[in-house]
Order: structure tokens, then sequence, then C-alpha cells
């Protein structure tokens, strides 16, 4: 079976794909940890201006969004196509290319970010010709993708495959759209929008990149890996079917809810809540799926930590996908809007849910890649634990600390008078950031744990059969 699995699907690429991964995993998680603790001790970086809180956020977002979550999607999507379509990816040459390319867009923007070389958009800070590069490269992915599902020998195509194809396109077309722009040198160019206009767009944009990027794509890999690793059936394929469709379809209208109280006209961001509210039905469809796919394997939870990470993944979506469209409702984001709230919410669904799902599916795949068994069971099991304590401790912090900054910010005396000052309610924040950086190093080292068990995994394969 191991000649025929090697023969038929291109595993070479994945591979590769799956140990960058946890490569730029780390790194992001890292630089995330010393930007918490430039925070929480503003004189940590010595006045340096490459390691300055302002550069090393985006490159923060970026390592962990696009470098270790891009290079999740490329090898679980490759692996998924391969083995749901029965053949193997479209050409070897694409899949090479993507894999370069999109490293070489990774080191890009390394190099750039520190030197303060951005375009200053949230998660489309990339400058022009890295925008290019990004744009080939996705073109050839998409071909690759598409041209597996053309050729396959199964003719249902399963529905992960259809979260995936939807993360290729709408990403395609989000990146293309807020990203036009005039060139005037190398470095630098102006946006073909201005004003409200350019905020539309860039929210259009950035909402959907955690739609799609870090929501349909990740469900896709989700309807794949849970059955596998449970061995057992999704609970409903219907209701994976209307769960994708109500997904794409209500997620693509709700970024304007980022633009409350602002220039934007009001009935554009109210159409922007709406959308994002509807949003909790097909969200909370598709956690329920998940989870009850387990429906006669629940004790496999007791014993297995990669179905655990993959479970308890899904209950921090449908934490964050009920969070999400409350804080899009007008009161509430009153209080939110610009505090540590939002923070803690980012984070319960790209720790709490990317990061986790793609914990599962990694130690999934690697054993099956390189034809042996994981190293040690119990080590998954010390990265479960470290992962969600730093999580729990993480989005709890931010969550005290957000509600806390958005009540003492419109705090009045009776002379209607702010309560507090500025630097007051950043006083108040200084626990809550030590808890955070406390939280993001115990996540850290669970991702440490990681490294250590794949790297003995993978250098043990020609000595442990599968």
């Amino acid at each position: 079976m191991t000649a025929v699995a090697t023969e038929l699907y291109d595993y070479a690429v994945i591979r590769k794909f799956s140990v960058m991964a946890i490569v730029y995993g780390v790194v992001g998680f890292l630089v995330g940890v010393i930007i918490a603790l430039e925070l929480t001790f503003p004189g940590l970086n010595a006045d340096i201006p490459y390691i300055s809180f302002g550069r090393l956020r985006p490159l923060h977002t970026s390592a962990v969004i696009f470098a270790f979550g891009g290079s999740v999607l490329f090898a679980t999507s490759y692996y998924v196509v391969q083995r749901t379509c029965r053949a193997r990816l479209f050409s070897d040459f694409l899949s090479n290319f993507t894999f370069w390319g999109w490293n070489l867009v990774v080191v890009a923007v390394v190099i750039t970010y520190p030197l303060g070389l951005t375009q200053g958009k949230e998660y489309a800070e990339p400058i022009w010709p890295i925008d290019l590069l990004i744009t080939v490269v996705w073109v050839a992915y998409f071909i690759n993708f598409v041209g597996t599902l053309a050729r396959r020998k199964e003719p249902h195509i399963y529905v992960a495959n259809w979260f995936y194809l939807a993360f290729i396109i709408t990403v395609a077309l989000l990146h293309i759209v807020n990203n036009l722009a005039i060139p005037i040198n190398m470095t630098d160019s102006y946006s073909i929008y201005a004003g409200v206009q350019d905020a539309m767009i860039q929210w259009w944009y950035g909402h959907n990149a955690v739609g799609f990027f870090l929501t349909a794509a990740f469900l896709g890999l989700m309807y794949y890996f849970i059955p596998k690793q449970a061995e057992r059936p999704v609970y409903s394929y219907r209701l994976s079917i209307v769960h994708f469709w109500a997904l794409v379809f209500l997620y693509i209208w709700a970024g304007p809810h980022h633009l409350h109280y602002t220039a934007l006209p009001d009935w554009a961001s109210t159409l922007g809540a709406t959308f994002s509210i509807m949003l909790l039905l097909p969200s909370w469809g598709g956690m329920i799926n998940g989870i009850m796919t387990l429906s006669g394997a629940w004790h496999k939870l007791r014993t297995d930590p990669i179905l655990r990470f993959l479970i308890v993944s899904l209950s921090f979506y449908g934490m964050s996908t009920f969070e999400g469209p409350m804080m899009s409702i007008k009161s509430v984001n009153a209080l939110s809007h610009y505090t540590d709230w939002t923070v803690g919410h980012v984070h319960s669904g790209a720790l709490g849910w990317v990061a986790m799902v793609s914990f599962g599916a990694l130690y999934h795949m690697i054993p099956k890649l390189w034809h042996t068994r994981i190293h040690s069971v119990a080590l998954i099991n010390l990265h479960f634990w470290l992962a969600t304590i730093g999580v729990v401790l993480y989005i709890v912090a931010m969550w005290i600390s957000g509600i806390m900054q958005g009540l003492m910010w419109r705090a009045y005396d009776q002379f209607g008078n702010l309560t507090y000052s500025f630097a007051e309610t950043v006083a108040a924040m200084h626990p809550y950031y030590l808890i955070r950086s406390l939280g993001g190093i115990v996540f850290l080292i669970g991702a440490l744990v990681m490294v250590y068990n794949i790297s003995l995994t993978i250098k043990n394969s020609a000595r442990v059969p599968a």
C-alpha cells in the first residue's frame, strides 16, 4: 500500500509545506510574544526602530496568517484534494512553483516590514511588487487545484473541496480589488481609492480575509480531518452543503461592521452588522456538524489528543462566531471598538480555532506523509494542554482588559468630564498585559514541544514502520 500511495499521490510538496508551516508557526508565535512583552514593558525594544511594535506587529500577523496559516492550507488542500479525488496533483511544476513562490513572498515580507516598507493596510501590508508575486502564485495554486478536480477518478466532489475552492477564488478577488494601486517607484504606490471608499474596500477585504482565509478554508480542513481521525462519517452531509452556501453568501457582506461610528454611511455599517448576525446560524451549524461527527465515538476523546485538538478547536470556532456577531451590534461595538476586547476576540479565533485545528491536521498528516508512527502521543497530549491553557490565559486577560478599557473611557463625573485620563486606563491594563504575555509564552512552549515531537517522528521514519 505504501508504494501505491507514494506513486499515486504527490506527497513531496505536502511534506515541504508541512515542515515550513511548523517553522513559520514558531516564528510567528515568537514575534507575537515579543510584541506582547513590548506592550507590557515599553523600553524592551531599546528604541531600535526595526524591532519597534509598529514594525513587528504586521510581521506577526502576516507570519501567523499567511506564512503559518497559508502553508497549512497549501499542505492540507493538496493532501485532501488528491485523496478525495483519487488523483495526483494536476502539475508537479505548479506544485513546486507554489511552494517556492509562497516562501519567496514570506522572505520578502520579513525583509521589508522591519524596514518600514508597507502599504499600511491591515492584513494587506506588502508593497506592490510583492502583491504582484502573490497574485502569480495564487493563480498557479488555482490552476493546480482545479486541474486536480478536473482529472478526478471519484465522480463526487467532497464538500471539503468546495470550501477550499471558495477560499482560493474569493481570496484572489479580495487581494486584487483591495490592492489596486498606481506605483510611483519600486517600493511606494497610491491606492486608486481614497477616503471612506478606501476604508470600505479595506474592511471588505479585511473581514473576508478572516472569513475565507481563516474560516472557510479551515472548515474544508475540518470536514476532512475530523471524520478521518474519528473514523466516523460526517454527521450530516446535507448540513455541510447548507453550511457551505449560507456561509459563502453571508460572509462577503459583513465587512462594513468594522466601520460603525465613522464617515461610512450608517446604512452600510448597519447592513454589515445585519449580515454578521445572520452568520451565527451557518457558523454554529458547521460547528455542530463537526462536533456531532463524534456521535458513537465520544470515548475516543479520552485517549486521542489529536481528536481533542480538532474538537476543542471547533468549540473555539463556535465561541468566536458567537462573539463576532455580538460585537457587530452597534451598542456593543460602542463599548468594544478600539479596545483589547477586539484583540481577545481575534486571538480566540486565531489561536483557539485556526492554530489548534492546524495542529490536529498536521499531527494526523505527518505520520502518513513519512509512512511512520508519531514519536510520542504523550507529547501531543502535553502540547494540547499547553496550547489550551495559553489560549485561555490570553483571551480572558484581553476580555477583562478590553471591557475595563471601554468602561473607563466612557465614564463621566457629575460635571460631564471624563473620570479617567488615558494614562490611567493604560496603567490599569498593565496586569492583564502581563497575563497576556504569559499566555503567549505558554502557547509558544507548546509549539516548541510540537517541533521536537515532529522532528523525531521524521528523523525516525526510516526505522519505524507505519
